[in-house]
């Protein structure tokens, strides 16, 4: 049976609780035992992220590879150590976005099956003046698939001296506004939200094993496109750039949107900023009265499992929204106040 611990922040003026307060915590309680009731890669992340059970969180992390969603994955992959038989394609049930998804559940950074697999990925992508693809026609570097490569290289422990060029390349291809985009070659001068996403979760997971502060310093860099943006705004006309990234995926594959961009900040530490203040409130409205998150946009394709359906209750995006809420909160209360700077 599972701990459930609030996390509830206990007023701070010395003034008693009310009415309305108690039922408050009475339903984030029974959201916390609800998402306790998921998958061993929901559960350990939320004891690691919402109740800090240490031991809980490291005893469901090491179910992730032995029951539901990441046995059932790993169940799929070949003789030959791929899934689906191909690289980057089917999506999304390839290696590459199986082995992404592998990567969100929480999988064991040493487990054989991802290394090999990854090992197959460098071994298969074709190098372009240190970038890389995993395209058979297009024979130029492509930027997300790189950025996936480097991901999946430091995530799953492969030193590959293609990936150190890889990242090289990618401070090479950084565009002005911070961001990158994989239409870069064909002459794009803005960056791109989704291949932007996709490069800073790659150079975290990097900047992770690697302590580089130079990797360090271009994710800074890279997170400015995001606030200068006001995290998914015209920086132009101040619109919101794309209707879709206000609805929340999970797997989000390559796509970016809100909670995606917010869960990165977090990941990466980084300080409040008074921009991604209207991104928090959305992320707040979307909460439902029983203090859940729906699934709102599914990436139709092939997949080898169907964790979650699309206008119900998600706990994929329950534990997101919950861990970004508490990262804007604490983060904002310990500073005193949001930052102006994005570093």
């Amino acid at each position: 049976m599972h701990e459930v611990l609030s996390f509830t922040r206990q007023p701070t003026d010395g003034r008693s609780r009310d009415l309305g307060d108690a039922h408050e915590d009475d339903v984030e309680d029974s959201v916390l035992a609800w998402l306790l009731e998921g998958d061993p890669a929901i559960r350990w992340q939320v004891h690691r992220d919402l109740t800090g059970n240490a031991e809980a969180t490291k005893a469901d992390r090491a179910l992730v590879e032995r029951e539901g969603w990441g046995a059932e994955l790993l169940a799929r992959q070949d003789p030959h150590g791929t899934w689906a038989q191909g690289l980057y394609s089917p999506k999304w049930t390839s290696t590459t976005y199986t082995l992404l998804l592998l990567h969100r559940l929480g999988l064991r950074s040493d487990h054989p099956a991802a290394r090999r697999g990854t090992e197959i990925l460098i071994e298969g992508a074709a190098e372009f003046d240190g970038g890389l693809t995993l395209a058979k026609t297009i024979r130029t570097a492509e930027t997300c698939i790189t950025g996936m490569l480097v991901l999946l290289a430091a995530r799953f422990r492969i030193d590959d001296a293609r990936i150190d060029a890889a990242v090289e390349w990618l401070a090479k291809t950084q565009m002005a506004d911070g961001g990158w985009n994989c239409q870069q070659v064909n002459g794009a001068t803005h960056s791109s939200f989704h291949t932007s996403i996709t490069v800073l979760e790659a150079l975290q997971q990097r900047y992770e094993r690697t302590a580089d502060a130079a990797v360090a310093d271009m994710a800074s860099h890279g997170r400015e496109f995001f606030i200068d943006h006001r995290l998914y705004h015209s920086h132009r006309t101040g619109e919101v750039v794309d209707r879709r990234f206000t609805q929340f995926s999970f797997p989000p594959y390559w796509h970016f949107d809100v909670l995606r961009g917010l869960d990165h900040f977090r990941a990466a530490g980084a300080a409040p900023h008074d921009a991604l203040r209207d991104a928090v409130d959305l992320v707040q409205s979307r909460r439902r009265p029983d203090g859940r998150w729906n699934l709102q946009n599914v990436h139709r394709n092939r997949t080898w499992i169907n964790m979650e359906q699309g206008g119900v209750p998600s706990r994929w995006n329950t534990l997101r929204s919950l861990r970004v809420l508490r990262w804007w909160d604490e983060r904002t209360m310990a500073a005193g106040q949001v930052t102006r700077t994005g570093k």
